[in-house]
């Protein structure tokens, strides 16, 4: 064993039986590079990675190139997940040499730990042969390296505002300019399969929240076939687990077929938010299914007995990418008996397979029922069949060797999870879902908050990682989902707590954004900022929109101003390259209209509120209680003798007080 088996993380631990000399990051490892006068390697990588398994199998393993490691580097292994600070200043570096970013990060670096070259996967031969030139340079060429080294750095260190021109915008917010994003962001829509005219596809869920709420806004009818197309395809193809429910990362093709296996928390919980406002939108059925068997696979498989939630199913097992998901011809005709001649037309079943060594993926294009009467084999009672055979599968599932559970709880990915709860709740309605929420938010609470602040990872009880403006972000978010679908004041002060604690910790006043690491967290290279919506919105987006909301149930013209300076500064990218900055437009969008503030006062308060949530109304605060508050908002609202009163309100200003939904709907326009 090396010094990875003291540590919590899986990652980490996948490697402690590895013969490398492997430190986790740390005052150790770089102490030891400086004293030797060794270059570093940082290995990056995280537990589902299906391509770190590889080159750990190949490489890692492997008596020989173990030692070759062990003589010229001080080896170092990182989590991805659990210092996603590291691992933002390496990927930056390594982007900018030239190297598409990727995992394994492998990054090479000078005792004072400043990059000088990386790369992401390579083969044995090749590996062996880059460490041997490494050496070499490192031996024979110092001056050079240190001379590369310092012009990455330098460029690490450039501030956002510089390296992007950010420059504070006057420029009212307007539907105009929403148009506008809407036609630059259309020219990359793949109008046959859904989702971004690439592969492999990835759900950007960001592009699906601006295109509801531009939607919202404009009863543009492109944006709504774009929205349902993609979002079908997405619940129908092989990324979604029809078997157990959830979805995958990705899909290496681009018709969503074949996946790649992992199963991250992250990506389910920001889907659950999109599919609970597209179901509000739309009333599809296909939406409200897949939100009902993803919370069921939530609550099996991924959550812990304190309530918080694991970080991820692993693409693997038995060393195989995908075997525990994937059927033989035979074995579904031994699991499935009588039903498998029509299950065999229905998903195209055949010897040969349609993936890989005979192997059949599920897979479907359009709805089942649809599918099932273009292939002749719909009947009375197909639905109640089709239940069935899934369910023969799944039992049948449970007999085989399982893959790989990352069992770290992270704080900001548990955030994510507890706003896409809240808003499975709002659209569904089910009580069970708003009790998990709950369960989720106390557990941030009780497990992952010390003295106020944060912290990153919880394992084996205990917390652990200053936390990192991601980790704040998504669960101030998640809070005031909370507060919304409980009028439990305690959620909005503990959101009001974290979110000035930020501003304290976290805030640059120098260009108006939020750095990524806590001014109390250790010291990199480089302190960075996030400012591009990806897989997972920006931290500093998401803090935008916090700030608003907050602003808005608070009545703090302070939170407003911070945003809306971050916002104007994202005016220039916004409406030229939206695709990658999608969370902003969403919040583009909020503040492009009037936001409604919903007040509901007296008994029923929770009742009316639950009646209107139902509804698809994105740009909305909601506020209430059952007897008095001392939020601005509700001040001086009172109920009608006994009768649960709405308020509908626009910037403070309110109509008159209606007793039931329609009505509110009515005044909400």
């Amino acid at each position: 064993m090396n010094r990875l088996s003291q540590e919590t993380s899986p990652y980490l631990l996948q490697h402690a039986h590895n013969p490398v000399d492997w430190y986790p990051w740390g005052a150790d490892a770089l102490a030891k590079a400086k004293n030797e006068n060794k270059p570093i390697l940082v290995s990056i990588g995280y537990s589902a990675c299906h391509w770190c398994h590889v080159m750990e199998r190949e490489c890692f393993e492997k008596e020989d190139i173990a030692a070759v490691m062990n003589e010229y580097f001080v080896c170092i292994k990182v989590d991805r997940e659990e210092r996603p600070d590291v691992d933002a200043v390496y990927m930056d570096a390594v982007q900018a040499m030239g190297v598409r970013g990727g995992w394994p990060l492998n990054v090479f670096l000078l005792p004072d730990a400043k990059p000088f070259y990386g790369v992401t996967y390579l083969p044995p031969q090749n590996w062996v042969q880059l460490l041997k030139s490494i050496n070499n340079a490192y031996t024979n060429h110092y001056d050079e390296l240190v001379g590369s080294a310092d012009g990455f750095v330098q460029n690490m260190t450039q501030s956002e505002a510089e390296k992007y021109g950010l420059i504070a915008s006057n420029n009212p917010y307007t539907v105009e300019s929403l148009d506008l994003m809407f036609e630059q962001l259309k020219k990359n829509f793949d109008t046959h399969k859904g989702g971004m005219d690439r592969a492999p596809k990835f759900p950007m869920p960001s592009i699906y929240k601006f295109l509801l709420r531009y939607y919202d806004l404009t009863q543009n009818p492109e944006a709504l076939a774009q929205i349902e197309l993609t979002l079908n395809r997405i619940a129908l193809g092989g990324i979604y687990d029809h078997v157990g429910g959830g979805w995958t990362r990705y899909s290496v093709d681009e018709d969503w077929f074949i996946p790649h296996f992992e199963k991250m928390l992250y990506d389910n919980a920001q889907l659950l938010s999109v599919y609970s406002e597209a179901y509000s939108l739309t009333k599809n059925e296909l939406y409200a299914e897949r939100l009902r068997q993803t919370i069921s696979w939530l609550q099996t498989e991924m959550r812990s007995d304190e309530g918080g939630f694991y970080s991820a199913l692993d693409a693997d097992s038995e060393g195989v990418e995908g075997k525990f998901y994937i059927w033989t011809k035979s074995e579904l005709e031994e699991t499935l008996g009588e039903d498998f001649d029509w299950f065999s037309k229905l998903y195209n079943i055949s010897e040969n397979g349609n993936w890989e060594h005979g192997y059949n993926h599920l897979h479907l294009t359009n709805y089942v029922a649809q599918t099932a009467k273009a292939s002749g084999i719909y009947t009375e009672g197909f639905q109640e069949k089709y239940q069935n055979a899934i369910q023969k599968l799944f039992t049948k599932r449970t007999e085989r060797i399982r893959p790989g559970l990352d069992d770290k709880i992270l704080t900001s990915w548990n955030g994510l999870l507890l706003k896409g709860l809240t808003d499975t709740y709002r659209a569904l309605g089910d009580e069970s879902i708003r009790t998990m929420a709950i369960g989720c938010g106390e557990f941030i609470h009780d497990k992952m908050t010390v003295n106020g602040s944060l912290k990153h990872s919880f394992k084996n009880g205990k917390s652990t990682i200053t936390a990192f403006l991601e980790d704040y972000a998504a669960v101030i978010e998640g809070y005031l989902g909370l507060y919304q679908i409980t009028f439990n004041e305690s959620w909005i002060n503990r959101a009001q707590e974290l979110t000035d604690y930020t501003i304290t910790n976290f805030y640059d006043k120098s260009d108006s954004y939020f750095y990524f690491t806590d001014s109390e967290g250790e010291s990199l290279i480089a302190r960075k900022k996030e400012l591009f919506d990806n897989v997972i919105p920006a931290s500093n987006s998401i803090m935008a929109g916090n700030l608003y909301i907050l602003g808005k149930i608070l009545d703090r013209d302070d939170y407003t101003s911070l945003l809306d300076n971050m916002l104007s500064r994202m005016d220039k990218i916004l409406k030229t390259d939206v695709q990658w900055v999608t969370n902003w437009g969403a919040l583009y969008c909020l503040r492009a209209a009037p936001t409604a503030e919903i007040v509901f006062v007296g008994n029923e308060a929770d009742v009316l509120r639950k009646d209107l949530d139902r509804f698809f109304i994105p740009n909305k605060v909601v506020l209430g209680t059952t007897t008095s508050s001392e939020l601005p908002l509700i001040q001086e609202k009172t109920d009608r003798n006994g009768k649960a009163l709405i308020y509908v309100c626009y910037d403070k200003t309110c109509q008159l007080p209606v007793e039931n939904v329609e009505e509110a709907l009515g005044q909400i326009g």
